[in-house]
């Protein structure tokens, strides 16, 4: 019986990201189970990205491999961040792979213009995102009617996409693998405070969290202090497991509250032995006392950071973990911290309203609403009497009362976000869906610029037709491009200028799809016999550069000469009998490690001449500088 094939699209399964541990978890599931072909599609990797090669299923980063294009990228923000997410590749693995099952998880804005793609209605497409805040964000809201299988994290922003009538939208929470996270034997935490230089009565109150302004620091601190100033006895310390180096300054925000440092310890790991140590903060590097490197020790980050297991003894150095936050999708470390019977503490707001139920061993935390500037959205500021009061109510609790909670929050996570339990959900979805049957041949849509609208009094329908006739694009009026043009009519745009804007767009449209890819205008058979004379000056240059054609093939008989220059001067070379080939210069041949190579990329020619020399611009060397090629002009 043929496999499903599925496409897992993420943030690379070896990222220290929420969305990263999630989806290789996921990708280790399906593989285990070897009912799936499975194929993962990785945020923040090159197409042939070496990280690829060393996991047991197939993996594509998400980012094209030519640095050219990367360049031309980065100077549009906008194009930057989607192809971030995908967008500049998504069209060439579903080309290219042909899957039965699209599976997306990542921020919904990630996706943005997927499902206008030929290809959205083919494949069996779902989306599993987060979202944090209300009320919902319009992008995720208007994209309902075209997501089919959509999937969200938390429970508050299903139910409320239920109430906004949206009732196929379905909980799906993001996953942990418990084995990975579990309570120590008291010997072994023992052990490891010792390890640690932390002593056994002190009271540690954790939180893991990557440093970003959504974590509510502040309030924590100023809850700790509320909480040590009515407990002096208590020997209360926060340890801080995040990256020092972006987000909060939080050795300012000690100085402002007047919180000592010594009460705050953070771990460090080093490069060279990959051991962590938990002390007080001083600098951003540090040497490790372990192996002795200088400066190999940094805070944790998103980039390099301890292995699950290590964290895992993290959470077992604390005993109990707090987690105030303004919003979250779901917040993974609280339920890592549940796993290892910690009793938690966590913002009831969001997707925190999951994990500090009664039912879920955890406390809530009081918060004040506020909103976000420029988004309006309702934010928490979680309640520093609240933090204290919470603090204290796990301190004097009784040690067999603490045990009972931390066994039931354990259970909660096991019952509800297990991999095991997400997994066999997962599959029930997916075994639901019809194999593809790959006659698709991927043409491209043209638009078509010269439609003109018929005479349709309401400007909802009239803007419809146009998406429809122009941009070849299905949309309604809950379509965001559709709400912006309604809105720029009601303000006074006349239906001329829209529809110019329309036929612009579309002729944009056809000749970017109508590109030819550079790659594609070199014949293969002639690979590691070229030569690239580069010169997109005038017509009188190009006479004057067609004289050395002789002298080059001389010189180099075997190979093919291939003639790059603008578009109104390749007619001159029509018929030469020294080129093979003329192609039309584009921007991005003016950077030579696009015909050379750089990093990864071979390159498309084994010589290249730039005619124009100019001291900015001659080229000496090629093939990545392993060898260089002297000009021999000969008359002829």
């Amino acid at each position: 019986m043929k496999k499903k094939k599925i496409v897992i699209h993420s943030n690379h399964s070896r990222a220290f990201t929420g969305f990263g541990k999630h989806t290789k978890n996921l990708l280790q599931y399906l593989y285990n189970t070897n009912k799936y072909e499975i194929i993962e599609f990785a945020n923040g990797l090159a197409w042939n990205d070496r990280a690829t090669k060393y996991l047991p299923w197939k993996c594509y980063g998400s980012l094209p491999s030519n640095p050219d294009r990367i360049n031309q990228l980065n100077r549009d923000p906008n194009l930057a961040r989607a192809a971030g997410y995908g967008a500049e590749m998504i069209d060439e693995i579903i080309k290219k792979e042909k899957p039965d099952i699209y599976v997306g998880i990542e921020d919904i804005w990630g996706f943005s213009g997927y499902w206008n793609k030929p290809w959205w209605n083919k494949v069996n497409c779902m989306i599993w995102t987060t979202l944090d805040s209300l009320p919902l964000l319009p992008e995720a809201v208007s994209a309902a009617s075209k997501i089919k299988n959509y999937y969200i994290w938390a429970n508050f922003a299903v139910e409320e996409m239920h109430r906004l009538g949206h009732k196929h939208v379905g909980l799906l929470r993001g996953s942990l693998n418990a084995d990975s996270f579990f309570r120590l034997k008291d010997e072994d935490r023992a052990a490891l405070r010792r390890k640690q230089n932390i002593d056994l009565d002190d009271f540690i109150i954790g939180f893991v969290f990557r440093n970003q302004l959504r974590k509510s620091v502040p309030n924590l601190l100023e809850g700790y202090k509320l909480f040590i100033e009515k407990n002096p006895e208590s020997k209360a310390k926060l340890l801080f497991h995040t990256s020092w180096g972006e987000g909060w300054d939080i050795p300012r925000l000690l100085k402002e509250k007047d919180i000592s440092a010594d009460k705050i310890l953070t771990t460090y790991y080093c490069k060279s032995c990959l051991e962590f140590e938990v002390k007080k903060f001083t600098n951003h590097k540090e040497d490790c006392r372990f192996c002795g490197d200088k400066n190999s020790q940094e805070t944790s980050n998103v980039k390099h950071g301890v292995s699950e297991g290590q964290l895992n003894h993290i959470y077992n150095l604390m005993s109990t973990y707090c987690h105030p936050f303004t919003s979250g999708g779901q917040e993974i470390p609280i339920q890592e911290a549940k796993l290892t019977e910690l009793v938690t503490l966590n913002t009831d707001y969001s997707c925190g309203k999951d994990s500090c139920s009664k039912e879920s061993g955890g406390f809530p935390l009081a918060w004040a609403e506020y909103r976000e500037p420029g988004t309006q959205f309702i934010k928490a500021s979680t309640l520093p009497e609240s933090i204290a009061e919470q603090i204290e109510k796990v301190f004097i609790m009784s040690p067999d009362e603490k045990i009972s909670l931390g066994k039931q929050a354990r259970k909660f996570v096991v019952d509800n976000f297990n991999i095991g339990t997400i997994g066999r959900n997962f599959e029930k979805i997916i075994n639901r869906m019809p194999e593809v049957n790959w006659d698709y041949d991927f043409k491209k849509i043209t638009a078509n610029p010269n439609y003109s609208p018929p005479d349709i009094k309401s400007d909802k329908d009239w803007l419809i037709n146009l998406y429809k006739n122009i941009l070849k694009r299905e949309v309604d009026d809950s379509d965001d491009g559709h709400k912006y043009w309604m809105q720029e009519i009601s303000k006074g745009a006349d239906r001329a200028s829209v529809l110019n804007y329309f036929k612009k767009v579309a002729t944009d449209t056809n000749e970017k799809e109508n590109q030819t890819d550079f790659e594609d205008m070199l014949d293969a058979d002639d690979s590691g016999k070229r030569i690239a004379v580069v010169l997109p000056q005038g017509y009188k240059d190009i006479f004057a550069v067609t004289s050395l054609l002789p002298s080059i093939k001389r010189l180099h008989p075997d190979y093919n000469i291939h003639f790059i220059t603008n578009l109104e001067n390749m007619e001159i070379l029509d018929g030469n009998p020294h080129v093979h080939k003329v192609i039309r210069h584009t921007d991005q041949l003016d950077n030579p490690f696009t015909l050379e190579g750089k990093g990864d990329h071979k390159g498309y020619f084994e010589i290249a001449y730039f005619p124009n020399v100019a001291t900015q611009k001659f080229v000496s060397y090629t093939h990545n500088c392993k060898d260089k090629t002297d000009f021999n002009l000969r008359c002829t």
